[in-house]
Formats: C-alpha cells, sequence, structure tokens
C-alpha cells in the first residue's frame, strides 16, 4: 500500500474515536500490551514525558518539546488528534515522521492488526513508539489520548508525568464528576516517579495526593509556583496556566538532574515553539482586516477561557463560524457564547459532526442566532464575505472545524 492507502484502510477499516466516537473506544490496554509485545516492547527503550489532563495537553507538550530542542535533545512528540496530516501525530525535532516509513510499518503489521483487530490509536501508539527507539530519541514526549489509566499510552514508564487540569469532557468515558475523570487522569501516575499537576480545585487536588501517596511519588502543584513568565509564541489566555505547567515540569527535571536545561533554553523554546514543533490552531490568527482568530478549545472548560478572550478584542461586529460534535454537551457549552454575535452554525465534515440544523436549533434556545451551512468552507467563505474590515470572525467549537479551516 501507498500513503494514500495506508490511510484509506486506516480510517476505513477500523475503530477510530475521532471519527466515530464511542463505537471506537477501547475500555482497557490489552490490546496495546499485545502490540507492544508483538514489537518487541519498545516502550521499554524510550525515556518519556507522558502529559494527561482535559485541556492543554497537546499545548504543554508542545512547549516541553521546543524547550529540550532548544536544549540540544533529539525530541520525539507523540499527540493526537491531527489537525490536516496524520503525520502531524509523530515527529521528532518538529519533522513529521516519512510517508515510507508509516506505510512500512502498516503493510509489515497489517496481518497483526487485522487478526487481533486493533484500534486506530492503538496502532498510532504502537508506531510512534517503535519509530521513536529506531530513530534513538533522547527523550519523548507523549500524550495521552484520552483519559490515562486506561489509555494506549500508559504502557510507558516515565521519567515524569504531567497532568494539565480536570474539566468534564468525556463524561460517558471518563465520569461524571471532577473526582471521577481526575481518577481516570491520575492513572498515569507510577510508583516513585515525580508528578506535576497543573491545575487543580480541591476535589480533584485530594484525589491527586492520594493516589501519589499510594504510588511514593512525589507530588507538585504548579499553579502555586511563583516564577518569571517567559514570553511565548502562543497567545492565549490559557497558555498562562499552561506555562506555569511547563516550567514546573522542567524545574523538577533540573532538580532530579533527569535533563539539562538552561533559563535561555526555556526563553528560546517558548519563544520558537511554533517554529520548532509546527503547532497549529491554539488562539491563531488566520488574518487581518477583519481579525480571523481560530481556536480548538471545545469543552465548557477550554471554551471559557478562550471566549472570556474574545470579549477583549476590539472590533465592530463579532462573527462566530461553529460546529461541533455530537456527543458535545450543548446545554453545557452554548450558554458560555455571546448573544451579540453573527452565527455560521456547520457540520464538521466527520461521522462524528453534529447536523447544521439540530445545532441551530439549540443555538436558538440560548438566543443564538445565525444561518445554517452546508459544510465548514462555505460557513467560512460567508463570514468573510459579510464581515467588514473593522468586525473580527471567530472560528471554533470543535478541533475538526478548525482543522477544515486550516
Amino acid at each position: 500500500m501507498n500513503y494514500k492507502e495506508t490511510l484509506d484502510w486506516m480510517f476505513n477499516k477500523l475503530p477510530l474515536y475521532q471519527m466515530q466516537g464511542a463505537s471506537a473506544y477501547r475500555k482497557d490496554i490489552t490490546n496495546t500490551v499485545l502490540l507492544a509485545n508483538h514489537l518487541g516492547n519498545p516502550e521499554n527503550h524510550l525515556k518519556c514525558i507522558h502529559v494527561a489532563g482535559t485541556n492543554g495537553k497537546g499545548s504543554t507538550s508542545h512547549l516541553l518539546a521546543s524547550v529540550l530542542q532548544e536544549a540540544g535533545y533529539k525530541v520525539g512528540l507523540y499527540t493526537s488528534p491531527h489537525l490536516k496530516d496524520y503525520r502531524e501525530r509523530i515527529t521528532i525535532n518538529g519533522k513529521p515522521i516519512s510517508e515510507k516509513y508509516v506505510c512500512d510499518f502498516f503493510n509489515k503489521n497489517k496481518s497483526f492488526f487485522e487478526a487481533n483487530e486493533l484500534s486506530f490509536f492503538e496502532m498510532s501508539v504502537g508506531l510512534a513508539f517503535e519509530y521513536f527507539v529506531n530513530e534513538k530519541t533522547d527523550i519523548n514526549i507523549i500524550e495521552v489520548g484520552m483519559g490515562g489509566r486506561l489509555d494506549s499510552t500508559n504502557i510507558i514508564t516515565p521519567l515524569i508525568s504531567v497532568i494539565t487540569n480536570i474539566g468534564l469532557d468525556h463524561t460517558q468515558f471518563l465520569g461524571t464528576t471532577l473526582e471521577a475523570i481526575a481518577f481516570e487522569k491520575a492513572g498515569i501516575i507510577k510508583s516513585n516517579i515525580p508528578v506535576v499537576i497543573g491545575e487543580y480545585v480541591a476535589a480533584t487536588r485530594a484525589v491527586f495526593l492520594d493516589k501519589a501517596a499510594a504510588t511514593s511519588s512525589e507530588i507538585y502543584f504548579a499553579s502555586d509556583l511563583v516564577q518569571e513568565d517567559y514570553p511565548s509564541a502562543l497567545l492565549g489566555d490559557y497558555q498562562i496556566h499552561n506555562k506555569k505547567t511547563v516550567l514546573q515540569t522542567i524545574k523538577v527535571l533540573q532538580e532530579k538532574q533527569l535533563l539539562t536545561i538552561s533559563n535561555n533554553d526555556i526563553k528560546k523554546g517558548f519563544l520558537n515553539v511554533i517554529k520548532n514543533t509546527n503547532l497549529q490552531g491554539r488562539w491563531q490568527q488566520l488574518g487581518e482586516n477583519p481579525k480571523i482568530i481560530c481556536d480548538t478549545a471545545h469543552n465548557a472548560h477550554g471554551l471559557s477561557i478562550v471566549l472570556n478572550q474574545l470579549k477583549k478584542e476590539q472590533f465592530e461586529q463579532l462573527h462566530i463560524v461553529l460546529g461541533v460534535v455530537n456527543d458535545k454537551d450543548l446545554e453545557e457549552i452554548l450558554p458560555l457564547f455571546p448573544k451579540n454575535a453573527i452565527y455560521y452554525f456547520c457540520k464538521p465534515n466527520i461521522p462524528r459532526g453534529l447536523d447544521a440544523a439540530i445545532l441551530s436549533i439549540k443555538a436558538t434556545e440560548f438566543n443564538l442566532v445565525g444561518e445554517i451551512y452546508n459544510s465548514v468552507s462555505n460557513a467560512y467563505q460567508s463570514a468573510i464575505k459579510n464581515a467588514s474590515s473593522k468586525d473580527l470572525i471567530y472560528i471554533g467549537g470543535s478541533t475538526f472545524v478548525v482543522s477544515e479551516i486550516l
């Protein structure tokens, strides 16, 4: 199979959560362990930093990778989902895995994948781990897909575990309370391995303290850290928390002499994060006059921060291109959106995408008014056509809406 045929096979033949939702979710890591054994357990030969959390995983992972690149390390980075190309998920020093490597891996292991009915995510984790071992990376930043305890990435024993924050998302899988979700995320805390917590509330702090005590893990709360604020190429207000999480993680790595990182590496890493890692979709400006902003925030915790940042912008009229997936809790997120905006309701082009007409009907219950469009592209083009040079266009609600625009 060539690269296109390989992707078609992956996307069409195998369970892919980002496309299908619940039917692709695996409730244990049995298959991942089976795959790791088949590949010769590459995870045992990797130095890793493991990153979980409801929001901020991607930004935190990319900031860490950028700093470590500036420190001279060969850095593997595994993240999900991708915005445009599958290979974004697996990079080394910002360079995506080659199409040839992807093809060779799947051609070599296709019969095993089919025989054991492996999911898209399980196979991707195996590919990443094998690739990082073969390329002899110095350190690897591994972002969980969902949760932590039962996530396919949770077969690693990292140098340090990082949990960015806890919010109500994926409640059908992880639980309906902050405590239940915190318990799932805390599953990445390993015996005698330090853990950094980005943000917490009283309920989640107790869960993390209990887990850290049970595993004899030193625990650090980044939000309590008082340290110099380094400017970053990532401009969203929520990056304040992510930067603190990264700074606390680096401080632990330095103090325990696990990695050598200078303050200059931190400064350059924060400033060069987009150039070093090609991160996109985080309060990203796509145009001027009218100003166009896109952001991948998609749950109440993330959207509340992003929409509050929108209020600080200067504009005559706000236009919002909005699409969501069909398992999104609209009762929770729609009240967060401004009522004085013009809305362009659309459906992301994936099976999980929520029909734009349904989104529009629900939005009117919260006095959000606009038109229905048959594609993200048409919604976006209409917003551009209608907006004056002094207006602002915001694109969001789903990672997949942003990916179609990018």
